[in-house]
């Protein structure tokens, strides 16, 4: 990113977010591997998307503005971290389609070259949150690029004076019918049509800045409600803001599943929640009540040591798990304890072991048998 980003884009430092989002696209048309033929566009058309991922983000803008650089770029990763509307892209429809693969939707058509499909698709993505935001519930900002209804026409692909009509190429058919003489006579062939991508429609007079297909490629932003309790791999479902319909056709959803980040401390387990606690020889001998911080902020979790505790039991808090999703109820905690024996002791310390040791040894508790051992061990 060592060019002037806005130079990249072609508009000035004052440009509105609309005049940024027509700029890219506008600068797209013409850089994408598809349609260019400059040797250099794959490497101008990564240069261009990067410069549109910091200028259509307030807070990455704002930034670039006033440092003229962005903070950690030159490490190559990325500059902004994950952040609260971190996206895993990974997932999105399903695998790797990226804004690359949308410009290239948008220039075939939109509908494909072998389907009649005008109905966008389902759209998927990946969303990583912490424990504590499952626990509480949480809203998220997702930032994503899809094929969205264009604005200027508001989806319908007609520009001024302009109408839906039957395919002059196909009739309204959907398919082109060719015939061959062959020695076995006339042999017939239908394919898809190559104008309207088996839609069987066309626009007269279409709207300029969608090329009729009623979408154009765009940067996204939807909030997403995460009810408190969502299981890993639970997916939420965002109504019309998949992928966009050809000529006003119906959006498809935005599916957004659920990927929960592993904990420092607690580790769950459905519902509830498991954790390691740390106790001293004294409490485990003589017993005591412990209290640590919970999965909710400014939660105090306390657990009764029992007389006699041993390394490896586990102690069970009612009620302190995970919240049980959609219910008014929650899980257990389960801490395992494990008894801290001290490497170094006072002087006084030594002394009242070494007389209590005196006393152990006087009552020796009788052994069990080896084999018990070699029994517990297989």
């Amino acid at each position: 990113m060592a060019n002037d980003l806005y130079e990249i884009l072609g508009v000035n430092k004052n440009a509105t977010d609309d005049e940024i989002k027509r700029a890219y696209r506008r600068k797209a048309r013409e850089l994408h591997p598809d349609v260019s033929e400059l040797d250099d566009a794959e490497e101008k058309f990564k240069e261009l998307n990067e410069a549109y991922d910091v200028l259509s983000d307030p807070n990455k803008r704002a930034q670039y503005d006033r440092f003229g650089t962005i903070p950690g770029a030159a490490s190559g990763g990325n500059p902004f971290g994950g952040g609260a509307g971190y996206v895993d892209f990974e997932d999105l429809f399903g695998g790797g389609f990226g804004i690359n693969d949308i410009f290239s939707s948008f220039f075939n058509g939109g509908a494909g070259a072998t389907t009649s499909r005008t109905e966008g698709r389902d759209m998927t993505v990946g969303l990583r949150l912490t424990l504590e935001e499952v626990a509480t519930g949480t809203s998220k900002e997702i930032v994503y690029d899809r094929l969205a209804p264009c604005d200027d026409c508001h989806g319908t692909g007609l520009g001024a004076g302009g109408e839906k009509i039957d395919c002059p190429t196909c009739h309204g058919q959907g398919k082109v019918v060719t015939v061959q003489q062959t020695f076995l006579g006339s042999m017939q062939t239908a394919t898809t049509c190559p104008d309207c991508h088996g839609t069987g429609k066309s626009i007269k007079n279409p709207c300029s800045e969608c090329n009729g297909q009623g979408r154009v490629p765009d940067r996204q932003r939807v909030s997403v409600e995460v009810p408190a309790g969502v299981k890993p791999g639970t997916q939420l479902r965002v109504e019309g803001y998949g992928e966009a319909g050809v000529m006003g056709d119906s959006s498809g959803d935005l599916i957004v599943t659920c990927k929960i980040q592993p904990h420092d401390f607690f580790e769950r387990d459905g519902d509830n929640l498991l954790s390691r606690i740390n106790v001293s020889y004294l409490q485990a001998i003589l017993g005591a009540t412990i209290e640590f911080d919970g999965i909710f902020e400014n939660e105090k979790v306390k657990i009764k040591i029992p007389k006699g505790t041993q390394a490896g039991d586990v102690l069970k808090a009612k009620d302190m798990g995970m919240p049980r999703m959609n219910r008014n109820a929650r899980g257990d905690l389960y801490a395992q304890v494990n008894i801290d024996i001290p490497k170094k002791l006072t002087k006084k310390e030594k002394e009242l072991l070494r007389e209590l040791s005196n006393i152990e040894e006087g009552n020796p508790k009788k052994m069990s048998p080896l084999q018990n051992l070699r029994d517990s061990i297989r």
